[in-house]
């Protein structure tokens, strides 16, 4: 396979390619969906480096299981899920281990209006980090999903595996109860 018939293969062809051993074939699949996967897995996890280890348990977990997919939803939508499921399970790994590490700090400014810009931009980011994290679980993917990513709601029920109509009340109530802490 060239490379352009590579891009121009769609996933559904490429899939089929994997299952058969080709593994050329799984590169492309993780090439064409690895900035996805590494966004959703950031976001949830907001750590860059728990995010990579989270983006490959990823790709690792769907070409293991890429004979259970069955094609109902995109294989897009179908990896998405399995990225948050990744991230979720670093994050339970991370729990007790809560360190910020120094490249988080950013370069110091280089007068002092900015400094304190940044120090208030920056502190208004850790709260609604701190918010965002007393929201249930759900409705912190949903947010998390539908913002950051920008995911559709049938994309969010399909990654969080609940229904359409529940991904949008999760969302709305995230939001909701978002604007109430922020206060």
């Amino acid at each position: 396979m060239d490379v352009q018939s590579a891009r121009d293969t769609d996933d559904a062809s490429l899939i089929a390619l994997v299952r058969g051993g080709d593994e050329r074939a799984a590169d492309l699949l993780v090439r064409r969906y690895l900035s996805d996967v590494y966004a959703v897995t950031a976001r949830v996890l907001l750590d860059r480096e728990l995010a990579e280890d989270a983006a490959q348990e990823a790709f690792i977990n769907a070409l293991r299981g890429l004979d259970r997919f069955r094609g109902e939803a995109s294989f897009r939508t179908w990896l998405l899920r399995i990225a948050v499921n990744a991230a979720r399970t670093v994050a339970r790994r991370q729990y007790h281990r809560r360190e910020v590490p120094l490249e988080a700090a950013g370069e110091a400014p280089g007068d002092e209006r900015d400094a304190a810009s940044v120090v208030a931009l920056n502190d208004e980011a850790a709260r609604i980090s701190r918010l965002l994290e007393k929201l249930p679980e759900k409705q912190r993917m949903a947010v998390t999903l539908r913002v950051q990513q920008g995911l559709s709601y049938q994309e969010i029920g399909v990654a969080l595996d609940c229904t359409e109509g529940a991904a949008r009340v999760n969302y709305h109530l995230g939001v909701k109860r978002l604007r109430e802490l922020l206060k």
